[in-house]
């Protein structure tokens, strides 16, 4: 029997996010089908050290980095981003072309960062064989970014010429994204709504026995989180949250992330100097266990974090991320809306009104969502149904 091979792309110019989510997509289709071949193409060297699903490599580009304002440059190799590009580019079409996959699912970008992808897509067009998916998280930015921002990339003729499928990574009864970003109707019949990648064997795919409860501590009285994502852009509730007073009864976890800047690192420790009522770590590899173990969980919004929060049922308090990007803003707004978790802008996010927020939240018990939380069950079915009938399919592919 012929194995099935699946290449996930992910560009990853910030944190580990993007292959994150890839690498729990790569977990449920080795799950699905065990006789499966996994490739992960991405820009972050850190992968080569994360837990990986079986039958699974990864294939790491040179890396891109991104500045505050949402710029881009070469981030070790003396090059011009376009010469990084270039390279990355070949080494991506080279890769899919000697790989041959079944199934391509791509992060976010239609055409990569900066185009990258052009040589690929290209190059699988007329294979015959492979099958091309564009993944979308539930919000990408305001609806105004958006659409400019896909004007500006040509995104809707290179799915039309390139793509099999959309699929989105959310409910669309939270954000329908066809509706918000007023997209044409040849995309709004390739998109189908996964649901959020809540559930699943992925989301506790990097879990190690033991280390949940080594990082919450050995003390027997419950506690309360704090997680800043990747840490970038997480100093400033860091340090707030280390100066908070706890809820009576219960200590206190910091997550900073293993991107914090060390000084940055350095002040949050400082803050927390004295405190034997909370610790501080800079990574844990089983979020979800530790999220799960929480009475309350104060975290930014990205969108890996707010899956495992939604699927926890644990309270929760989101303060996004306002720049460059509103990603966090809508999802945790709407999400606030819903009843699903509750939000803060970061100027009102000091130790006073964490500790008030903290203070009634543990007093909650877990509560059911009704969302849809089940991504990483519905993604292999789609995949099934795309690589079994897509002759069928309402794509608006076009030939090039």
């Amino acid at each position: 029997m012929t194995r099935r091979r699946i290449a996930l792309y992910s560009h990853d110019t910030q944190g580990l996010g993007h292959i994150r989510r890839n690498i729990e997509l790569a977990a449920a289709l080795v799950d699905a089908d065990a006789d499966t071949d996994v490739l992960l193409l991405t820009g972050a060297p850190e992968a080569t050290a994360l837990p990986l699903p079986a039958n699974t490599e990864v294939l790491t580009l040179p890396t891109v980095g991104k500045d505050a304002d949402g710029g881009y440059r070469a981030r070790v190799l003396d090059l011009s981003l376009a010469e990084v590009l270039d390279l990355r580019g070949r080494l991506i079409a080279a890769a899919v072309t000697s790989f041959t996959p079944d199934l391509f699912i791509v992060d976010k970008v239609a055409r990569g960062l900066g185009g990258e992808l052009d040589r690929a897509l290209r190059a699988l067009r007329g294979n015959g064989r492979t099958r091309v998916v564009l993944g979308l998280r539930d919000v990408l930015d305001s609806p105004d970014v958006t659409r400019r921002e896909w004007q500006d990339a040509n995104t809707t003729s290179v799915l039309l010429t390139s793509y099999d499928q959309v699929w989105v990574y959310g409910d669309a009864g939270v954000y329908d994204m066809v509706a918000e970003y007023r997209l044409p109707e040849a995309i709004a019949r390739m998109i189908r709504f996964t649901g959020y990648l809540g559930h699943g064997r992925g989301r506790s795919l990097d879990a190690r026995p033991g280390s949940a409860a080594a990082a919450a501590g050995a003390q027997a009285e419950p506690y309360v989180l704090c997680m800043v994502g990747g840490g970038q852009d997480g100093a400033d509730l860091a340090r707030s949250f280390a100066r908070t007073p706890l809820p009576a009864g219960h200590h206190g976890v910091l997550v900073t992330g293993p991107y914090m800047d060390a000084g940055a690192r350095a002040a949050v420790h400082r803050a927390a100097a004295g405190r034997d009522d909370l610790q501080v770590h800079e990574y844990v590899t089983d979020t979800l266990d530790l999220i799960r173990g929480a009475r309350a969980v104060v975290t930014m919004g990205g969108y890996n974090t707010v899956c495992e929060v939604l699927a926890a049922a644990r309270p929760a308090l989101v303060v996004p991320r306002e720049r460059p990007r509103l990603e966090q803003v809508i999802r945790a707004d709407r999400l606030a809306e819903a009843g699903y978790l509750d939000t803060m802008r970061s100027n009102r996010a000091d130790p006073r009104h964490l500790s008030a927020w903290l203070a009634e939240a543990v007093s909650r018990g877990p509560r059911a969502h009704p969302i849809d939380l089940d991504g990483l069950s519905s993604v292999p079915a789609l995949a099934r149904r795309l690589l079994i009938a897509p002759t069928i399919l309402e794509s608006s592919r076009v030939p090039a």
